[in-house]
């Protein structure tokens, strides 16, 4: 059967949802993580870099224009993603000791390769996948073995076939740490949880990155929201004359805002996003309470939802700020335009009235130099025609 003719699109939009899948891993394995923020302007730098990764291990690199790559590089495995903003590397290698995070994977991938890199550094990662037992260890001395003595966070998931245990924090090396212990997974749902884990520190670290910019913008919004208010009162007593400064200081007012608003609404709407894929995974988990211990969920919701209402707060503070300029710009600029009116109508009519005025002057200063005709005491004049 000869089919109609496809959308040129149509054969990469069905591919879309098969982008990126999770890699089958089974304990024990370590793995390492880097997410670093990509050059807008290079975006194509992080393919070059895992081109020459590949050409140094004799494998063949991705196609140009790829956005995913997976394969085997000897003694480890890599995985590589782009996104729009940033991209991520995991490396893939079989084997834990007693420490498996005193062996990482990223020793086996030469160092001058890590340090070349493009990009700054967002998120590194050390996760160790190793069997686990059917009693839930001492989670203190679990902390103190593995996480420098830190509290944990961690549960059961997906269904009780594992258990992950962090602690969110970035040890020596500068590299955080997961522990998950395998109890019952397969292959795929191991991959799938180890790329949530690392989805859900890459996407809060992501979200964050608006908060800085929320504090920085406060004291602008709370100085720019006392001129506005200044403005206003002036507004109410001002007379004609002092419409136009007052305008003009409105609308550099305005101008200084939509900069602002321009600078920060990406991050600000990035952040929403971000925020709601870190949800999204931990749901994802399908996370249950280990006694003693906090969940990935109330460590997320504690720590990171009072971040972005902050942001949230902020974003909807300057959007409101703007709104109030542009109606108190627009209400100024119909009153000078009113003032304009009033001025033109006035100078209309007294140019009118001065011209008539001087018309009739004219007239009157004719009539006066004009000859007049001699005449008889009968009342004849020359030029008056004969009868």
């Amino acid at each position: 059967m000869i089919l109609p003719a496809s959308h040129p699109q149509r054969l990469e939009l069905n591919d879309e949802v098969h982008a990126r899948p999770p890699e089958a891993m089974a304990p024990s394995l370590r793995v390492s993580y880097l997410a670093l923020l990509a050059d807008p302007l290079r975006r194509d730098a992080s393919w070059e870099a895992v081109c020459d990764l590949a050409r140094r291990s004799a494998v063949a690199p991705p196609l140009p224009g790829a956005s995913h790559f997976s394969a085997d590089l000897g003694p480890f495995r890599l995985k590589w993603e782009r996104h729009t903003e940033f991209s991520r590397f995991m490396i893939i290698a079989p084997g834990a000791g007693e420490d498996p995070f005193a062996d990482p994977a990223i020793a086996a991938v030469p160092p001058d390769w890590v340090q070349a890199l493009p990009g700054e550094l967002m998120v590194a990662a050390h996760l160790a996948l190793v069997p686990g037992e059917a009693a839930l260890a001492d989670i203190d001395r679990l902390s103190e073995r593995l996480f420098a003595g830190n509290w944990l966070v961690g549960g059961t998931v997906s269904g009780g076939a594992a258990r992950v245990f962090t602690d969110f924090r970035i040890h020596t090396g500068g590299f955080s740490r997961f522990l998950v212990q395998d109890r019952s997974t397969t292959p795929r749902q191991a991959g799938r949880i180890i790329q949530r884990l690392l989805e859900i520190d890459t996407y809060r670290m992501l979200a964050l990155l608006a908060l800085p910019l929320a504090r920085e913008i406060g004291p602008y919004l709370t100085a720019a929201e006392r001129k506005l208010a200044e403005i206003t009162a002036a507004l109410v007593s001002a007379g004609p004359a002092d419409e136009p400064g007052l305008l003009e200081s409105l609308t550099r007012l305005a101008a200084e805002i939509e900069s602002r608003e321009a600078q920060t609404l990406y991050r600000f709407s990035a952040a929403d996003a971000y925020y709601e894929l870190v949800q999204r995974r931990i749901a994802e988990l399908r996370e249950t309470r280990m006694e003693g211990m906090q969940t990935l969920q109330e460590f997320t919701e504690r720590r990171l939802a009072p971040a972005m209402n902050t942001c949230r707060a902020v974003a909807a503070r300057q959007d409101a700020l703007s709104r109030r300029v542009a109606r108190a710009t627009q209400l100024l600029s119909t009153r000078v335009d009113l003032t304009r009116d009033c001025r033109t109508r006035w100078c209309w009519r007294t140019w009118t009235a001065g011209r008539s005025c001087s018309c009739g002057c004219r007239r009157r200063s004719r009539a006066s130099r004009s000859p007049r005709s001699p005449t008889t005491s009968s009342g004849w004049s020359p030029m008056s025609p004969r009868g």
